[in-house]
């Protein structure tokens, strides 16, 4: 099984965070994992679409990354449209996907999201896209 692990980077400490619980989700037999780094979450789903689009296929992906709110109303455009466009993508192209995208107030909740200790939301993103796979391939018959 071939999974793409897509890490936005803007906040790289929290980032780290997420992709080690990521990590020993996906770090099992049967499982090839490719990681992949952008600058932010917009990024991602560009990520997603460009895979589809090459020669290598992968069975599922994972997003990792923060958005933290600001004082501007930048944040509400970054978590709104990189949620919609990767479930557009989801639904559309019929792709396993584990979102895990955190979306906080500040730097401590998204920590508590983040360590693997804490939610785990990098952990929860893997077995997300791990259990999406499985019902893909049951549906399918």
């Amino acid at each position: 099984m071939k999974i793409l692990v897509i890490e936005a980077r803007f906040y790289e400490e929290i980032s780290d965070a997420l992709l080690e619980g990521a990590l020993a989700v996906l770090q099992q037999p049967g499982v090839e994992i490719t990681k992949v780094t952008v600058p932010g979450a917009l990024e991602i789903p560009h990520v997603i679409s460009y895979a589809e689009a090459g020669q290598t296929k992968f069975d599922g992906y994972v997003a990792l990354g923060c958005v933290i709110r600001g004082e501007t109303t930048h944040y509400d455009y970054v978590c709104q449209e990189s949620a919609r466009a990767i479930m557009d993508l989801a639904v559309d192209q019929n792709l396993a996907i584990g979102n895990g995208i955190i979306t906080v107030e500040n730097e401590k909740q998204a920590w508590a999201r983040a360590k693997k200790d804490k939610k785990d939301k990098g952990g929860f993103a893997a077995n997300a896209v791990l259990k999406m796979i499985k019902i893909r391939e049951e549906l399918k018959g």
